[in-house]
């Protein structure tokens, strides 16, 4: 650098990203981004709903998790240079009114969303690891430890909506599968949009 001064960094990740696979890098990072954008929409209209109820602290404890992690993907995203997918409009609105829409069937509904949700994040979290791992675990030692946290926060999620009654849902099953069957078209479409 002329003048002897330090070059600036944005980001440690920037100084790791000689010789990774960056297609896989950016799928991974691109999705987990959407999914994490999605996770904060439904959690927002799960308490638009029953933000006053007595779940509601339990709602928030969750989606304030969900906001550091869409935070570290922000970053990552930045450090990686990936683009987000162009469905973010539509995960905004979907998300939203997925939350608001299990919200209104009451508690034990919003806690089937989440259970449905997390138990699919969970499944791809787990995907991705094993993708990482084959590709080069020490090469990608950062992103395995934040995809493996945030897949357990998401197991933890999971097991709450189990502890508030998600079972007891009306047509539980249904509910569960319908959600899921979005999850996966969510996840196969910003991987690659």
């Amino acid at each position: 650098v002329p003048g002897g001064g330090a070059s600036l960094r944005l980001c440690s990740t920037r100084a790791a990203q000689d010789g990774i696979n960056k297609p896989v890098i950016d799928r991974i990072i691109r999705v987990d981004h959407a999914g994490e954008y999605g996770a904060n929409r439904i959690y927002a209209g799960q308490m638009a709903v029953l933000g006053r109820s007595s779940v509601g602290p339990v709602i928030q404890q969750m989606w304030n998790q969900e906001k550091d992690h869409l935070k570290k993907f922000n970053e990552l995203m930045v450090a990686y240079r990936v683009r987000p997918t162009v469905l973010l409009p539509f995960w905004n609105v979907a998300g939203f009114v997925l939350g608001a829409g299990s919200a209104l069937l009451g508690k034990k509904g919003a806690m089937a969303c989440t259970v449905a949700v997390e138990e699919s994040i969970s499944e791809h979290y787990n995907n991705q690891i094993r993708t990482l791992i084959e590709e080069d675990p020490e090469k990608y030692k950062e992103l395995l430890q934040v995809i493996k946290q945030f897949r357990d926060d998401e197991q933890e999620h999971h097991d709450i909506g189990l502890e508030h009654d998600a079972e007891a849902t009306p047509a539980y099953s249904v509910l569960k599968t319908a959600i899921q069957l979005g999850c996966k078209a969510a996840i196969f479409l910003s991987e690659r949009i």
